[in-house]
C-alpha cells in the first residue's frame, strides 16, 4: 500500500527525495530543479551545449567535462575557464585536494566573477555552498553569465526555462512553492526559431541522449491518445500519414476535426502531405510552431521535423491533464 500513498501525495515525495541527504535548518531557504523538468529537451539541449563549449575552449588543456554538477563543483574547470576567458590570473592554486582548500578556492572564483560582471550579491544567483554541493540550477546560472559576459556574440539556446521547488524551513515545517525560473534570456519568436535551434543542436550535439527524449514525448503522446484506443510505440515512422498527429492536436486543443477535413486512411503520399500540412497550419495558428516545416520531411520520416513538431505541443501541454 505504500507506493499508492506516496503517488497520493507527489509534491511531498519530491521534497523528501531532494532533502533526503541533506539538512535544512530552521529560516534556511533552498530551492531545486524540479525533478519533471530534468528531461525537458530544452535542458537537456543547454547543459549539452555549455559542455561542448567548455571543451572546446579548454581542448588545449586536455580538460573535458561530461556532467555540469559533478566536473564543476571544485573549482578547477572554472579556474581554467576564467584564465582562458579573460585572460586572468588568480591567486589560488590550480589543483585543491582537500574540501576546505576546494572551498577557499571556489570562493576566490567565484568573487572574481562577481567583479568581472559587476554584480552585487543580491544579483547572484549562485553561491559557493550550492556550486559546491553541485546544484545544477546554480551551476547553469553561473555558466550561463560566464559565457554571457566573455563570449556575447555566442548563440546560447534561448528561452530555456525549468520548474523549480521553493523550500523554506518554518517554525511549523517545511513550506514549499513550486515556480518556473528561466536559466537564458527568453527573445520573441519572431526573432528566432529557438525550438529548432535545439533540437539541431540536440540531435548534432548529442545523439546518445535522443532516446531519453524520444520516451519524454512518446510518454506523452501515448498519455492523450490513448484516451482514443491509441498507442504509439515509434515516433519516426507512426506520424508520417498525419493521422494521429491530427488526432492528437484535437484531443490537446479541445476541438473536433472533421472528417471530410483530412484522411482518416491516407493511401498515397499527397495525401499523407495534406494531412500533414493542415497540422503544420494548426500549429502554425495557435502560435505553437515558431519555424516552418516542409510537411513532406514529416511524411518522409525526417526525425528531426518530426520531433519538433511534437515538441511545440509538449512545451504548450505537457502539464494538461496532471
Amino acid at each position: 500500500m505504500e507506493p499508492d500513498f506516496l503517488n497520493a501525495f507527489p509534491k511531498v515525495v519530491e521534497v523528501n527525495q531532494l532533502l533526503q541527504e541533506e539538512d535544512i535548518v530552521p529560516g534556511e531557504k533552498r530551492k531545486y530543479i524540479n525533478p519533471s523538468s530534468r528531461t525537458d529537451p530544452k535542458l537537456e539541449a543547454l547543459q549539452t551545449f555549455l559542455m561542448d563549449w567548455i571543451n572546446t575552449t579548454l581542448k588545449h588543456e586536455h580538460i573535458v567535462v561530461k556532467s555540469l554538477e559533478q566536473d564543476l563543483y571544485d573549482g578547477l574547470v572554472l579556474h581554467h575557464l576564467l584564465e582562458k576567458l579573460g585572460s586572468l590570473t588568480l591567486g589560488v592554486e590550480k589543483i585543491a585536494l582537500t574540501e576546505k582548500k576546494q572551498q577557499l578556492k571556489l570562493a576566490v572564483i567565484l568573487k572574481t566573477v562577481s567583479q568581472c560582471l559587476q554584480l552585487e550579491e543580491s544579483e547572484l544567483k549562485w553561491s559557493v555552498n550550492a556550486i559546491f554541493k553541485r546544484d545544477l540550477l546554480s551551476t547553469l546560472h553561473l555558466l550561463v553569465a560566464i559565457a554571457e559576459h566573455f563570449q556575447p556574440e555566442l548563440a546560447i539556446p534561448p528561452n530555456v526555462d525549468v520548474g523549480v521547488i521553493n523550500i523554506e524551513c518554518t517554525s511549523t515545517g517545511l513550506k514549499t512553492e513550486n515556480t518556473v525560473e528561466y536559466i537564458t534570456k527568453n527573445r520573441e519568436s519572431a526573432e528566432n526559431s529557438s525550438k529548432a535551434d535545439i533540437f539541431d543542436e540536440l540531435l548534432k550535439r548529442a545523439p546518445e541522449k535522443l532516446d531519453a527524449v524520444k520516451q519524454v514525448l512518446l510518454k506523452f503522446v501515448n498519455k492523450h491518445v490513448g484516451k482514443l484506443g491509441l498507442n504509439v510505440n515509434d515516433l519516426d515512422s507512426q506520424f508520417a500519414d498525419g493521422v494521429i498527429l491530427l488526432l492528437l492536436i484535437g484531443q490537446l486543443q479541445g476541438f473536433f476535426l472533421n472528417l471530410g477535413d483530412f484522411f482518416l486512411n491516407p493511401s498515397s503520399a499527397s495525401e499523407k502531405v495534406h494531412n500533414v500540412n493542415l497540422a503544420v497550419d494548426l500549429l502554425m495558428d495557435g502560435g505553437l510552431l515558431d519555424t516552418p516545416i516542409n510537411p513532406e520531411d514529416v511524411v518522409n520520416h525526417d526525425m528531426n521535423a518530426t520531433l519538433l513538431v511534437l515538441y511545440c505541443l509538449f512545451s504548450k501541454y505537457k502539464t494538461k491533464g496532471t
